[in-house]
Order: structure tokens, then C-alpha cells, then sequence
């Protein structure tokens, strides 16, 4: 069995892949702020991902479990042509990425198509599932966000593709922009933790997390990583990207209020001595759920790529457990299935 090589698969792969791919663009300059010393982003509670040396010590003493080859999807999608206000309609599409329809606008996150989660595409970790919804069957993109420039999360053959068939206004977070021109996307706007625009029928604000980036060894963490609020139809999404637990979920509360949906991590997480800081497990999910007091949360990153130890369905039941511990409702965090519609109704 392969063992996973999560979000430093780069260093496994790098002597092979594009160099263009791997570069990550030229990062960002400007001046310090409490996550930025000037070149490099940080967390400022928490370290910036994990060393090499502890990245060696994980593979060396992983006890990974054996994922599915292949799970075939049974959800079928249902994309909304029309929407009312107050309405959000959530498809699963796979792994991190949903499209959401509001009225007037349909949104993708974190858009993943490509077979594998790598910046090659005969090695690295490869999809066990379909994409829930065909891309040939997206409705139009009006925007694209891109949390940060991990390969699950930024794919540049999805977005290349997304460019020459919907052309979309693509957001991300500062030092971005320049990569994503540099592949050939046109209308890129990037943001600091806090900042965001007005668009069309929207607001669109760019949220802290606590991660880091990079798409190879060179390069690391002079990208911001972070997470999305829409606020549209009458209503307030967020989108949590990739993110350990931390203060900021109740900072976004206190922030911009109560969230009608709050799109929150609960897969990549284990062993948690590497993965605390990074990524959150199912139960720090459903307490990042109380803190943010969202009406509705739903679980993303599980179910389609094998990036860390735990196996393909942990993610669901400790989920499950962690909603009983906490005396959350089920239907206060769903997860969906691959393919699945929920229309949210204010």
C-alpha cells in the first residue's frame, strides 16, 4: 500500500514535475502585519506547517489504513436554475470543492477535477470517487475561490479549464494572483485576512485560518491561506478552507455575525501530533461549529483522495460521535454524499 503523502507531496515528486507548477509564483512583498514579517506568512498562535524532518518521522511510523480503490457515487445532483431569496443550494461535488447556487449566482470552491491531488499525474494521491457532478454538467461559473495554493485546493487543470469555458472572477488570498496569471487565468482578485470586495450581488470577505502553503520545498508560506464568507440572497456562507482549530472562528462570529452555513473541515487528521495544527478533527469541527453558532454546518475535505492515516469513512463516524458529545442535532452538521444536493432555506 502506497503510504499518503498529504500536502508535502512535492517533496516526493518535485524533481519531475513542472517547474512553473512547482514555483508557485513570486509570493507576496509588502509591509509586516501580525501574520506577514515582510516575505514569509505565518499563524501567529501556532506554527506554519510541519519540518521536514517530522514530515520523514510520519512516513517512517505511519499506520495508514487501506482506503477503497474505487466507490461509485449514488447522489444525484440537482442544479438549481432559479433560486429565491434566502435560498442556497450546496452540491458536493468532491473532496473540498461545492458548487453553491444563491439567486442570481452560482460559486466553486476550491475546484478539483484532475485525477489526482498532485502536481504530476502519474503519481501522488488519486481519487477513489467520480466528481459528484460532471464538469460538462456545471452550470456557469460566475466565481471561483481558491482558499490557497495547495495541490487539493489550487488545480491548475481545473482552473484552466473553468478559464476557456466560464471565464470566472477567481478570489484568493494574497500572493496568488501573479501565479494564477502566469497559468493563464484572467480576472484574479487577491485578499488579506479581513479584506474582500463587493461583486454583482454579492460581498465576498477573505477569513483568517490557521494553515500554511506552498506547492514544493522552495517557496513555503509566501502565499496566504484562509477561508471565504459570501454574503448573497439574504444570506451569510463560510467557507472555512484548510484550517486547525483556532480563535478565529468566534473572532468571525463577533465579526460578521452568525453564519446561516458554515462549510467546515473534518478529514485529514491523522496522527494528530502532525496534523493539530493544520487541519481540524470531526470533534474540533463540531466545536468550531458552536463557536461560529451557524444555523447549519456541513463537512468538507473527506471522501475522495487519501491524504493522511485515518481511513475513508473515520471521518463520518467521528462525526457522528463528536455531534452526540457536543449534543449537536444531527441536522445542525450534515455531511452529504458525493453528488448530493441540499437546498438551504433561511
Amino acid at each position: 500500500m502506497q503510504r499518503p503523502l498529504a500536502k508535502l507531496l512535492g517533496l516526493a515528486t518535485g524533481a519531475y514535475a513542472t517547474r512553473r507548477s512547482l514555483r508557485g509564483g513570486p509570493g507576496h512583498r509588502g509591509p509586516r502585519t501580525d501574520h506577514f514579517d515582510g516575505t514569509v506568512f505565518f499563524n501567529p498562535d501556532a506554527s506554519a506547517g510541519k519540518s521536514f524532518s517530522e514530515f520523514v518521522r510520519w512516513q517512517r511510523t505511519s499506520q495508514a489504513k487501506t482506503w477503497p480503490r474505487w466507490v461509485g457515487n449514488r447522489a444525484l445532483p440537482e442544479v438549481r436554475r432559479r433560486l429565491g431569496e434566502g435560498e442556497i443550494a450546496i452540491t458536493f461535488i468532491n473532496h473540498v470543492t461545492y458548487l453553491l447556487q444563491f439567486q442570481g449566482l452560482n460559486v466553486l470552491t476550491d475546484p478539483v477535477y484532475s485525477e489526482r491531488a498532485s502536481p504530476v499525474q502519474w503519481t501522488g494521491p488519486r481519487r477513489v470517487r467520480a466528481p459528484g457532478l460532471a464538469f460538462e454538467d456545471l452550470p456557469r461559473i460566475d466565481v471561483v475561490l481558491v482558499s490557497h495554493n495547495h495541490y487539493d485546493h489550487l488545480d491548475l487543470g481545473t482552473l484552466a479549464r473553468l478559464e476557456h469555458d466560464h471565464a470566472p472572477l477567481v478570489l484568493t488570498g494574497l500572493g496568488n494572483r501573479a501565479f494564477l496569471e502566469e497559468h493563464g487565468l484572467r480576472r484574479v482578485r487577491e485578499f488579506d485576512w479581513w479584506d474582500g470586495m463587493r461583486h454583482e450581488v454579492a460581498v465576498y470577505t477573505y477569513t483568517p485560518a490557521q494553515h500554511w502553503s506552498g506547492r514544493s520545498v522552495a517557496g513555503r508560506s509566501r502565499t496566504l491561506w484562509g477561508g471565504f464568507v459570501i454574503e448573497a440572497g439574504g444570506c451569510r456562507l463560510f467557507f472555512a478552507g484548510d484550517t486547525g482549530y483556532w480563535r478565529h472562528f468566534r473572532d468571525l462570529r463577533r465579526r460578521l455575525g452568525i453564519m446561516d452555513v458554515a462549510m467546515l473541515p473534518i478529514g485529514a487528521y491523522e496522527p494528530r501530533w502532525f496534523m493539530r495544527d493544520q487541519h481540524m478533527d470531526p470533534d474540533e469541527a463540531v466545536r468550531a461549529h458552536l463557536d461560529l453558532g451557524a444555523r447549519l454546518s456541513i463537512g468538507t475535505h473527506y471522501g475522495c483522495f487519501q491524504l493522511t492515516d485515518e481511513g475513508n469513512d473515520d471521518p463520518l463516524r467521528e462525526l457522528a460521535a463528536a455531534r452526540r458529545k457536543h449534543a449537536v442535532p444531527d441536522d445542525r452538521f450534515r455531511a452529504l454524499q458525493t453528488g448530493e444536493t441540499l437546498v438551504y432555506r433561511r
